[in-house]
Parts: structure tokens; sequence; C-alpha cells
């Protein structure tokens, strides 16, 4: 049988690994749910209501990072809208997106 020491050491371990877990689980962040997403600017609403940028909402409830860039389908309506001929790599990649 452990003695009264071992007893007072596996309590102090046992709340430090505790307040480990508290300190972890204030660190975590999720999303679920819903999340209303404009089909036009693609702006989400938060919980309050409030219109926000993706990289705005996403920031505050995750420790995703971002980087940006265009998809082939954007890109080519850019080359288009330029007055630019769309290269043909360009065009064969937006064939695939659905």
């Amino acid at each position: 049988m452990p003695g009264i020491t071992g007893r007072k050491t596996a309590e102090q371990e046992r709340e430090l690994l505790i307040e480990e877990l508290r300190l972890a689980l204030a660190e975590v962040k999720t999303l679920h749910g819903m999340l209303p997403i404009c089909a036009q600017c693609k702006k989400v609403r938060d919980d309050k209501g409030y219109w926000n940028q993706i990289e705005t909402y996403i920031s505050k409830y995750t420790h995703a990072k971002f980087s940006h860039g265009y998809c082939p389908s954007c890109a080519a309506a850019i080359y288009e809208a330029a007055g630019m001929e769309v290269p043909p790599d360009l065009m064969n990649r937006t064939r695939g997106e659905s």
C-alpha cells in the first residue's frame, strides 16, 4: 500500500494533469453546427448575426492558416474580363471542377 507521501504525490500529479487539461481545452477552437454563407460574396454570419469575411470567422474559431489564390474558374474569368485569351492548361483545369 502506498504511504501518505505516495498518495500526496499522486494527488499533486493528478491536479497538475487536470490543470494542463483545462488549459488545453481553453485553447481548442472548433466549428460545429450550421454555418450560413452568403451565396454572392461568401461572407459568413457569426453567432451574433454579423457578417464577416470567411478568413475572419475561421481564424476566430480554428487555428487554420490561410493562403490566397484563384481557383481555375476565377482565373479564367479574370483573363476573359481583361480581354485576354485563357491559357489552354488553365481551361483544361476548369473542366474538372464541380
